[in-house]
């Protein structure tokens, strides 16, 4: 046993008056505040609000929106990013509709051994949120008006091989394991959900927090789960033209 560790054995035990010292010093210390009248309190919250809100303007509107701009290929008006820095790897297409919000820190990745122009689209009035991850070999598209919620995972391959012995050779996935993703318009996807390569969203669908979506998801169908079964069928609006308006079927898997 070291010194050091005898010494702070001691100081937690031992029934010594310098120890007892030691113990009382630490307890105040632990405990220790001080008044917080109104009158000076909240002047200094309310100074600390403004400076940081003025910090995170300035620092969105002179540094992080401008840096995403410059990897876009096309980007509409009202383009908004938070106070973070995107995380932007590889070489791809971006192209963002009108008043589209990238919220937080996003992560994209293009993987442009698939294709020479992988490519990112997202729609008008989309909003995409902290921490998503979309990750792009050769085509992510993202419709209108589609809420996307923190956490969530879209990436249309894999990075391995499915066949075991080409995984285990270390082999690149071929292009039949590349299979582009498509969120059709006004899809709202919960927080950390994962969708796979391949999979359609269909329009105004819904995807639970947590979900693992491997198939298509209908148009106007909540699913939820790992794997993500059908949960619900959500009533179209007037003016559609889906049909099977039945306003609810429980767990059954999606097509």
């Amino acid at each position: 046993m070291s010194s050091l560790t005898r010494l702070r054995r001691f100081l937690a035990t031992a029934d010594h008056p310098a120890a007892r010292l030691v113990r009382s010093l630490r307890r105040g210390v632990r405990t220790f505040h001080l008044p917080a009248p109104r009158l000076v309190v909240v002047p200094l919250a309310n100074l600390y609000l403004v400076c940081r809100e003025t910090w995170a303007f300035l620092l969105r509107v002179l540094v992080c929106e401008p840096y995403f701009k410059a990897f876009c290929t096309r980007y509409g008006r009202n383009l908004r990013t938070g106070e973070f820095l995107h995380y932007v790897t590889g070489r791809g297409v971006i192209e963002i509709g009108d008043d589209v919000t990238l919220d937080g820190k996003i992560d994209i990745a293009f993987a442009s051994r698939f294709s020479d122009r992988p490519t990112l689209r997202i729609g008008d009035r989309t909003g995409l949120g902290h921490q998503c991850r979309l990750v792009i070999a050769r085509a992510i598209t993202i419709g209108s008006d589609c809420r996307i919620a923190g956490g969530v995972v879209l990436f249309d391959s894999s990075g391995h091989p499915s066949d075991p012995q080409r995984r285990r050779a270390g082999e690149p996935p071929g292009p039949e394991d590349v299979k582009p993703i498509v969120v059709e318009d006004n899809v709202w996807i919960g927080m950390n959900a994962t969708i796979f390569p391949g999979v359609t969203l269909g329009e105004g669908s819904v995807v639970a927090t947590g979900s693992v979506v491997m198939a298509d998801v209908p148009p106007y169908t909540m699913v939820a789960g790992n794997p993500a079964r059908k949960v619900a069928k959500l009533d179209p609006p007037p003016d559609s033209q889906q049909v099977d308006p039945t306003p609810l079927h429980v767990a059954q898997p999606v097509p």
